[in-house]
């Protein structure tokens, strides 16, 4: 069955599945908020990097608030700007085990391939490497992130510089830890799966006497996938305490280490515009040739220091030491021979990167009043270091780098040296960001406003170690955001925002910068943004944004001169994003949205960016929605349905991805209170699509049915 004859019901049934809440409003029961971090007998919940929730029978696919938009506790109904929070409940029953599993189900959000080897969202027509956080710190390493320790994960679009500095231009990705909160028991979770697919984690936390707790957290993976000659093997630990003093203040610590090996899979080549097409399975190249290797250690620590009862004082230092590698022989472009067969050219190279991040946050909260103005003011300061080194090697091919279509595998000789032009370099980034902001009542709750800048001074220093020249930049930045909320009711809000962020010369990765490039100022990016929020019944929360996001300072070359970089505007994207996420009944949740996007390039950029092109990977339409029924206390079902319309994969547009609808279904099992069983199907109905790209010749075959079994023994 072909996904083009299959989109457009099931589309319709998602949307109306999930669009539909007014006529269960009233069966709706009363509010259950997540779980607040308290120490006991505190009446107010404290400020903490990580939200910690205590176990209830309560499975909610909806969040009520967060510390990543405003850098301190927030309701969303108050946050001038996008925002969807995929929570624990969601991530555990989908069985999720990545970013891009994450944001299959955020509105305006996609996943580009990444080469295979890295998380590559794309928001708003931006794709990033970079954009990634850890409990709101940079974590900015290109490699795939594993949810093992995640309580939740945040996605806050639209430029944000003012509260995370570089980058962020399409948005951010923050992963919100698992702490210590001094419960005791845990859990442990095996999973087994399709393509030989093992995994099992465990959580488990006690306290330690009566002002201390420890947590920790760790899995294990081994499996395969439906791509010939794919393997995945990973581990991780990561053990937290958390300490109560007698005079109020708290400190959280927490150390992980991550390892991920890995086959880097580059997809399927495209011919005469499309996807080659081939079994889904066909590997072209070479997979025992194309290892990825990632290493992962860190340390935070959290220190959190109450001045009297309004303000408090909190730290938060990470160090992290990352080592990444890998190498791929992959297919890179199709031709026919004189007799008509199809040959696929072959290339072939190897990348190291080595960084260490040192990063440290100071924020001061303070509560007050002014008259009829009530104020929730943040002041800042952010210090990070990182030091970054890389070296890619290009393969050399013994026997030819051209490979049938019908013996795609390549079994020849590939030796990997660094040629002239490849990438060999040392750099040093420091960043000292300065940030203020206040939160206010404008003399009554109803009128709300977020007013914040923040200037960083950034600057890196990059050694190219092929002949020893040094590059330098030096960027002095403000970043603004403002935002005004009018609440026509306590559970609504109508809101308009502008906010800025800025991308430097050295790229997300600190490795761009270059003698013709270092002497310009940054990309900007400015993002204007009116939505409206609702949270209906207190259990429901509906959401839409419309947006304008303008992407400028663009390096192109000087066709008149040649060397010369000038700039120009660059690109703009625009859409409207609405998302649901809660219940509908006692018994019934969901959560997705939909969005349509347009996007275009606005300055010819190169001969194959020419202005008026369609941006890279940004579907026209897309809509996710996830349902769970529980038909008691026992038993329950699972449907969902993803849809995307078709995409260039480059900003050349002449190539299209073809648009998908994939079905997914799970049912749920409570056996006994610790015994609880879960299944769930990927792809119920078989569908061929493609799932990603990362250029017109690295295009990735979406997974056929699959099925996996989780048991979860609670202790």
């Amino acid at each position: 069955m072909s996904a083009s004859r299959f989109a457009p019901r099931p589309l319709t049934v998602a949307l109306l599945l999930g669009l539909t809440p007014t006529a269960f409003a009233q069966s709706m029961p009363p509010a259950v908020g997540p779980a607040e971090a308290t120490k006991p007998g505190d009446s107010e919940p404290q400020l903490l990097d990580a939200v910690r929730v205590k176990g209830s029978s309560y499975l909610p696919y909806r969040a009520t608030e967060s510390r990543t938009a405003t850098r301190s506790d927030t309701p969303l109904v108050n946050v001038p700007q996008a925002a969807t929070v995929v929570t624990r409940e969601l991530i555990r029953d989908q069985a999720m085990g990545s970013i891009g599993d994450v944001l299959r189900y955020v509105p305006g959000a996609g996943v580009a391939q990444g080469e295979g080897n890295r998380d590559n969202p794309v928001m708003r027509g931006n794709a990033t490497t970079g954009d990634f956080f850890v409990d709101g710190v940079r974590d900015d390493v290109q490699y795939i992130r594993d949810l093992y320790n995640i309580e939740r994960v945040e996605v806050l679009k639209g430029p944000n510089a003012m509260v995370f500095g570089r980058g962020g231009s399409g948005g951010i990705v923050n992963r919100v830890s698992k702490m210590a909160d001094g419960s005791e028991g845990g859990e442990a979770v095996l999973q087994l799966g399709t393509w030989d697919r093992k995994r099992g984690t465990i959580d488990w936390q006690a306290p330690v006497g009566s002002h201390a707790a420890f947590r920790i957290n760790a899995m294990a993976e081994e499996s395969g996938s439906f791509r010939h000659g794919f393997s995945l093997s990973r581990r991780g630990i990561n053990p937290t305490v958390h300490v109560d003093f007698d005079n109020g203040d708290r400190l959280d610590l927490s150390a992980e280490h991550f390892r991920d090996d890995r086959v880097a899979d580059r997809g399927v080549t495209s011919w005469q515009g499309r996807p080659l097409d081939v079994d889904p399975a066909t590997f072209l190249g070479n997979p025992e040739q194309s290892p990825v290797r990632a290493r992962v250690n860190a340390f935070d620590a959290v220190y959190a220091h109450a001045l009297g009862g309004t303000v408090e004082v909190r730290n938060h230092l990470r160090y992290a030491d990352y080592d990444k590698s890998y190498q791929n022989v992959f297919g890179n472009g199709t031709s026919r021979t004189a007799d008509g067969r199809v040959m696929i050219t072959l290339s072939a190279y190897s990348n190291a990167t080595q960084r260490r991040n040192v990063f440290n946050q100071t924020d001061l909260v303070a509560h007050a009043t002014t008259g009829a103005l009530k104020h929730t003011l943040l002041a800042g300061i952010e210090l990070g270091q990182q030091d970054t080194d890389n070296l890619r090697r290009t393969g050399q091919f013994a026997a030819g780098a051209v490979v049938p279509l019908e013996a795609p595998r390549y079994t020849g000789t590939v030796v990997f040296a660094r040629a002239s032009t490849d990438a060999w370099n040392t750099g040093t980034a420091r960043t000292t960001g300065l940030y203020v902001q206040d939160q206010v009542e404008l003399g009554s709750p109803r009128w709300q406003a977020i007013v914040g800048v923040r200037h960083d001074d950034f600057r890196l220093a990059m050694t190219d170690l092929r002949d020893g020249a040094v590059y330098r930049s030096n960027d002095n930045v403000w970043s603004p955001r403002g935002g005004l909320v009018w609440k026509p009711r306590d559970d609504m809000s109508v809101y308009g925002s502008y906010s800025v962020a800025f991308q430097p010369r050295g790229g997300d990765q600190l490795a761009s910068l270059s003698a013709s490039n270092q002497s310009l100022v940054p990309e900007k990016f400015v993002n204007r943004e009116v939505g409206f929020k609702w949270e209906l019944g207190q259990k429901l929360s509906l959401t839409t944004a419309v947006f304008r996001l303008d992407r400028s300072h663009v390096a192109v070359a000087d066709p008149n001169r040649p060397g010369v970089l000038v700039l120009v505007d660059g690109q703009q994207s625009r859409g409207v994003e609405l998302g649901i996420a809660g219940r509908l009944t006692d018994h019934w949740q969901v959560m997705g949205g939909y969005a349509r996007q347009e996007g275009e390039i606005t300055a010819t950029q190169s001969p194959t960016a020419p202005k008026g092109n369609r941006l890279a990977q940004l579907p026209r339409h897309s809509a996710s929605m996830w349902n769970r029924y529980d038909f008691s206390s026992r038993f329950g079902l699972g449907l969902g349905a993803i849809y995307r319309s078709a995409i260039y994969p480059s900003t050349d547009n002449t190539v299209t991805v073809p648009g998908f609808v994939r079905w997914d279904a799970a049912a749920y099992w409570t056996v006994n209170p610790t015994l609880q069983l879960q299944l769930n199907v990927e792809n119920l109905f078989d569908t061929t699509y493609f799932a990603s790209a990362n250029s017109n010749n690295n295009i990735s075959p979406g997974a056929p049915r699959g099925v996996m079994l989780t048991a979860r023994v609670s202790f």
